[in-house]
């Protein structure tokens, strides 16, 4: 297995050239690419066989990151960031300097701010956010190992990183929708 500088570097190299990567994350194994490249982000729709009108989440590594993306913030998002004892998605609105294709008709994104060692340095290298969709093809069960996910992922991908692979996880994040309207809604838990 490779070291955690090693797989950075290789998932770099194939990001800032618009491939997409199976990675691990805080939660489940993922498909990414830079959010930002709407290409890239198209490869992961057509891998996935999922509709564009399906919007996926993007992963960011911090407050500056996150306001990058959105001018603004509710208050409550923060407060459910700093409780939450489990990974936490929050579907905001009015994205922005982010590819077109990631938001929801509603003008909406998912986001989730990661700790996790391989994906923060990873952000941290791109300066970029993180595409995350399930190593899946849509409609399918979502892989809870590694081994679990299909040979037409795995091939489907530019790089596939050697970290990890024989972590199980058997939840993905909680997913909470907040309007700049201060509404709230719990859309998974």
């Amino acid at each position: 297995m490779n070291d955690i500088n090693t797989e950075i570097h290789n998932a770099f190299e194939v990001i800032q050239n618009g491939g997409i990567i199976l990675y691990p994350t805080d939660t489940i194994w993922g498909i990414g690419c830079d959010a930002t490249n709407v290409e890239a982000v198209k490869k992961i729709y057509a891998l996935k066989q999922r509709e564009e009108s399906k919007s996926m989440i993007v992963l960011m590594n911090g407050e500056k990151m996150m306001y990058n993306v959105f001018k603004d913030i509710p208050e409550v998002a923060w407060q459910i960031l700093d409780l939450s004892e489990k990974p936490t998605t929050l579907i905001l609105d009015n994205p922005r300097n982010i590819a077109l294709n990631l938001i929801s008709n509603d003008k909406s994104l998912g986001v989730r701010i990661v700790k996790e060692p391989f994906c923060f340095k990873l952000m941290e290298r791109m300066k970029k956010p993180l595409v995350s969709s399930s190593a899946n093809i849509s409609g399918m069960f979502s892989p809870k190992s590694f081994k679990e996910i299909s040979p037409e992922i795995i091939n489907g991908v530019d790089y596939v990183v050697n970290l990890h692979r024989e972590k199980i996880c058997d939840k993905p994040s909680t997913i909470i929708k907040l309007t700049l309207d201060n509404q709230v809604k719990i859309i998974r838990k």
